[in-house]
């Protein structure tokens, strides 16, 4: 095709931006994204006797999806287009650019603001006058509403396809391998046969640490894994996390799970129904006197608030059943509850004796009466000044405000009468004024934040202080999950070394909020097996008591 001539018009530099959702078919000789690019090559070409050129620089997204900007290719551009080196951007159709009518009215205004023109060289409209805007804003519109009905789609396809027991093609389990022709999970003999022995071993030795160990005994490794991405995950040791998983997977039944029910699977079963039974059985019942896992159970006061004074790793809880059923509740280091003592050579140790001297130092601290009226002061000094401070801060962008909203409404009842380049001027500062508007919002209701906060906490000071006054007396007449939050609100760390007879206690300050409760972290050990034997609290260790145990200032 014959360019037509350049009549003197000025250039405009014409970036053309392609993208594919997949990145089926991108390493062909000529793909989707070669095809949108000639077809905008062609368009620009047209233009060419109003200046128009394409610049060299290809920008193109294969593989990514237009719900978000997260893409490298549009990054470049965007950077381009901030530099000033794009006059106009070219797409095949407006949804190449963004699916999401928010992303793309933003990305939008970044164009205005730079000047930059939007061209679909198949959807024919203007962006520089209303109807051209509107049109654009109703292909969008389609756009994102065909993306969300494509999602929709698809998860009832895949929710069908789990109910009909397919394999989705994710990572399958060890014990399996799979076909993705066929989307099939096919036994691995040899794995299979290691996963019988994990489930026959835990029946035998009662404990997921034992089982762990046992199989890193011998040599055997987690399999490793390449992902579609190129990304590979390496063949590691077994943890008690690795384990529990297994022995949890319904998959070795030859089922599939979809929210909460379970469907007979394609695939075939590795482990017996009657076997899986007995090992679910076993597990459940380890679960004594911790509620659930992972999660606060407030019958253990020291919960998220115990660390070791060997290796300085949290101290979880753990707990045990005698020969008459009685529950006895333990802390143990989370290092040698994962790696035994190898880990670390903390023993374990009694929770009632340990919370009984923990509770002993918390209510002495807080019988003092020099303290809460350290804690009253403080609180009346430094948090006066700051909502002084703040308050005063705030009646000046309220005052900035109303003058602004003054002075728009002037403009608003001007422009009406005003045409040209002083209506436009108008319309500008208009465009000005809304946006301090909106920065001194989002100031003004940050401040609101704080004010809020430092009442809430002044509150909170004043509850606590109400409670340290009656803490001995009323202790007793406290349900365990209103003794943990008080030990809690005083007490932020307990370092406990056994060994050396040390408990070690750091208070909170006082006058500060109060954080919230934390939980046991993620890496923490499974259920240990019970005592054999009825048993002391303390069973594996000499007794923390108050005499053998020194208690730091």
């Amino acid at each position: 095709m014959n360019e037509p001539p350049n009549n003197g018009a000025a250039k405009v530099r014409c970036a053309i931006y392609t993208r594919k959702s997949t990145s089926e078919g991108l390493d062909s000789d000529f793909n989707t994204l070669d095809a949108q690019r000639e077809a905008a090559e062609y368009f620009i070409r047209a233009m060419a006797g109003e200046g128009w050129e394409a610049l060299p620089h290809r920008y193109d997204d294969g593989g990514f999806t237009g719900a978000n900007t997260d893409r490298p290719a549009l990054k470049r551009l965007l950077a381009d287009i901030e530099a000033g080196e794009v006059d106009c951007v070219v797409v095949y159709k407006v949804d190449r650019l963004s699916r999401s009518l928010m992303d793309f009215a933003r990305l939008l205004a970044l164009f205005d603001q730079k000047d930059v023109t939007f061209v679909s060289t198949t959807q024919n409209f203007n962006t520089t006058n209303s109807m051209g805007r509107l049109t654009l804003n109703i292909l969008l519109s389609f756009a994102q509403f065909e993306r969300e009905m494509i999602a929709e789609r698809t998860r009832d396809k895949m929710a069908a396809a789990r109910k009909r027991g397919k394999w989705l093609g994710s990572r399958p389990p060890y014990g399996y391998l799979g076909d993705r022709d066929k989307k099939q999970l096919v036994v691995c003999e040899e794995e299979a046969e290691r996963v019988r022995t994990i489930f026959r071993m835990y029946l035998r030795l009662g404990s997921v640490n034992a089982v762990a160990k046992r199989i890193n005994d011998l040599g055997w490794m987690k399999k490793g894994y390449r992902a579609k991405t190129g990304r590979v995950t390496p063949p590691r040791q077994y943890r008690d996390k690795d384990v529990h998983s297994i022995l949890r997977n319904v998959t070795y039944l030859g089922k599939v799970e979809f929210n909460g029910e379970l469907y007979e699977g394609e695939h075939e079963a590795i482990v017996s129904e009657e076997l899986f039974a007995r090992v679910q059985s076993v597990l459940t019942s380890k679960a004594c006197g911790r509620g659930r896992r992972r999660g606060r159970n407030p019958e253990y006061l020291l919960q998220g608030i115990a660390w070791c004074g060997l290796c300085d790793k949290r101290i979880t809880t753990t707990a045990g059943r005698g020969r008459n059923k009685e529950v006895y509740r333990y802390y143990v280091c989370s290092n040698r509850g994962r790696k035994g003592r190898d880990g670390c050579d903390h023993p374990r140790l009694g929770a009632e004796e340990l919370e009984q001297l923990v509770v002993s130092r918390v209510k002495a601290r807080c019988s003092d009466p020099l303290l809460r009226e350290e804690i009253v002061a403080r609180m009346q000094g430094g948090r006066v000044e700051a909502m002084a401070a703040i308050t005063s801060e705030r009646e000046r962008i309220v005052a900035d405000e109303a003058k602004l909203h003054a002075e728009g409404r002037k403009l608003m009842d001007a422009i009406g009468s005003e045409t040209g380049t002083q209506g436009k001027l108008l319309a500008e500062r208009i465009g000005e004024i809304e946006a301090q508007l909106d920065i001194l919002s989002t100031e003004r209701c940050s401040l609101d934040a704080q004010l809020r906060g430092l009442q809430n906490a002044t509150e909170q000071v004043r509850a606590t202080v109400n409670i340290l006054e009656v803490f001995d007396a009323v202790w007793d007449e406290f349900e365990a999950a209103e003794k943990q939050d008080l030990v809690h609100l005083v007490v932020k760390r307990v370092v406990v070394n056994e060994p050396e007879g040390k408990l070690d206690l750091e208070f909170h300050d006082l006058a500060a909020p109060f954080e919230p409760l934390a939980t046991e972290p993620e890496d923490e050990p499974d259920d240990k097996e019970p005592p054999d034997d009825e048993v002391p609290t303390v069973a594996t260790s000499a007794p923390v008591s108050a005499p053998a145990m020194e208690a730091s200032p």
